[in-house]
């Protein structure tokens, strides 16, 4: 079954939609590859799923510990390179509210290894540096 759709609208813009939600998420270029930046570029999506499956993840472990991690916030960096052009590294720092169980040190240490399994991280390339911390 298919995924999503990615129309090609101009001007280095593309229009993504997800078929089971009918969501959607327009892409731009970046202003130092030819395009505006009025958008995620694709390269930003990129690492900012990196971010967004760790917390996914996260969540189902922490559903399951029975802590809330909501307002938990990733900030990602993405650091591109040239020859060829291409993500070199993704920096993500997540912050934790002070919410119940995340002062025991057993549960952020099971919170940062489950971070570590999810889909994306492992779906990157090896050589894309990702260098993740964790704030409690």
């Amino acid at each position: 079954m298919t995924t999503s759709t990615v129309l090609y609208h101009g001007n280095l813009r593309t229009i993504c939609t997800h078929l089971d939600s009918g969501s959607q998420i327009i892409t731009d270029a970046p202003k130092d590859n030819q395009g505006n930046g009025e958008a995620f570029s694709p390269t930003d999506l990129m690492a900012t799923s990196l971010a967004s499956c760790m917390l996914t993840v996260m969540g189902i472990k922490a559903k399951e510990m029975n802590i809330d991690l909501k307002s938990t916030k990733a900030e990602v960096t993405k650091v591109m390179i040239a020859a060829p052009r291409r993500i070199g590294a993704i920096h993500v720092t997540i912050h934790f509210p002070q919410t119940e169980g995340m002062a025991d040190e057993k549960n952020r240490e099971l919170l940062r290894r489950t971070a570590m399994t999810c889909p994306v991280y492992h779906s990157l390339h090896p050589e894309i540096e990702k260098i993740v911390e964790f704030i409690f």
